[in-house]
């Protein structure tokens, strides 16, 4: 809007602002007319749920920042406001100002008046420097605060994963070494079965054992007492050679014996009580152990492997040395000699008489 007011004295005419400085402005009533309607505001949901979405924001706070950091580095743009009567200007001086200047033009504070409105006007580009400037190193200010609480509260939800890591990670040693515990208790229980049943099969056979022993011993005695006190010197043999088979193997030129071929070790037993007289090693007869009965016939047990009885007194079927091959032997076997007063007899014939079924 154009003003015909005189210029002030002590102004030039190029001084004063024209309509092409500003530009003009003609308000109406549809450009003053206040905004109406509700401005939306997008409701934030949620919080930051991950420590990856703080950091995106902190750094696009940091950006924000940065930037109102940096607008005071740029060049001021000088912005001049006509001194329009009723309005106040940057420098907070009213248009009231500017008329009692020009009111007093003619007057002796003419050149005074000028110059306290030139310096105003020169004043209030500083002045708006200086707010922008405060402005901007309190938008920095406030950004790097944001910055630092979003990054404490990062760095507070990557402890808390952490921790949370650290208890699953226990959680998960514990239940490996309870599986662990649990496997090596069932593994030892397996093993405690295991032996408590070899011990049971163990202990079995040697009450099998036991058992036949006696069972072999009742049976010797049920025999000894069949036939009057008697009992075969061994059993599961074979007679190979009979008293007086003639052959180069004997020193005589005859068998003197009668010879029960078995495995070594079969149990060699005493046909009859009475007691041992001479054990040792005999020669051509090997091991030999001579048994006296009761009514002085001898019983010679030849080519033994070995010798449980060497004196003392025995009962009828009682075990008193092992089949073997000691001597002149093609074989194991029990060489038996019956021998009264001095001389051999047939030892078949002899058992026969004793109710013994050879």
């Amino acid at each position: 809007m154009a003003s015909n007011l005189p210029a002030p004295e002590g102004m030039d005419i190029q001084d004063q602002p024209t309509a092409g400085a500003w530009g003009e402005w003609n308000p109406t009533e549809d450009s003053v007319r206040p905004v109406r309607g509700k401005h939306r505001v997008a409701k934030q949901r949620g919080g930051l749920a991950r420590s990856s979405t703080v950091l995106g924001v902190g750094v696009i706070a940091a950006v924000g920042a940065g930037g109102i950091a940096t607008a005071q580095d740029r060049p001021q743009v000088a912005i001049s406001m006509p001194s329009i009567p009723g309005l106040t200007d940057d420098s907070g001086d009213s248009g009231d100002s500017a008329d009692s200047g020009r009111d007093t033009a003619n007057g002796p504070d003419a050149s005074a008046g000028a110059d306290t409105a030139a310096g105003s006007r020169s004043g209030a580009p500083a002045a708006r420097a200086g707010l922008l400037a405060q402005h901007a190193q309190s938008g920095s200010g406030a950004g790097e605060v944001l910055l630092n609480r979003i990054l404490q509260q990062a760095e507070s939800q990557q402890d808390a994963a952490s921790a949370q890591d650290r208890a699953q990670a226990e959680l998960a040693a514990k239940e490996a070494a309870a599986k662990e515990a649990k496997e090596q208790a069932e593994a030892a229980r397996r093993a405690a079965d295991q032996e408590a049943e070899d011990a049971r099969v163990a202990a079995e056979k040697v009450a099998a054992e036991a058992k036949a022993k006696a069972d072999a011993a009742a049976e010797q005695v049920r025999e000894a007492k069949a036939s009057g006190g008697y009992s075969l010197p061994t059993s599961a043999y074979t007679l190979t050679s009979h008293f007086g088979d003639s052959g180069s193997m004997w020193s005589s030129g005859h068998h003197t014996g009668l010879d029960f071929a078995a495995p070594t070790g079969t149990p060699v037993k005493a046909v009859g009580s009475g007691k041992i007289t001479s054990a040792g090693w005999s020669g051509a007869y090997g091991y030999r152990i001579v048994l006296q009965l009761d009514d002085g016939t001898e019983i010679w047990y030849c080519h033994l492997s070995s010798m449980s009885v060497t004196s003392g007194a025995v009962g009828a079927g009682e075990t008193i040395g092992r089949v073997g091959a000691t001597g002149n032997v093609t074989g194991a076997h029990l060489h038996l000699e019956v021998r009264k007063g001095g001389s051999t007899t047939d030892p078949l014939a002899w058992l026969t008489s004793k109710g013994l079924n050879v």
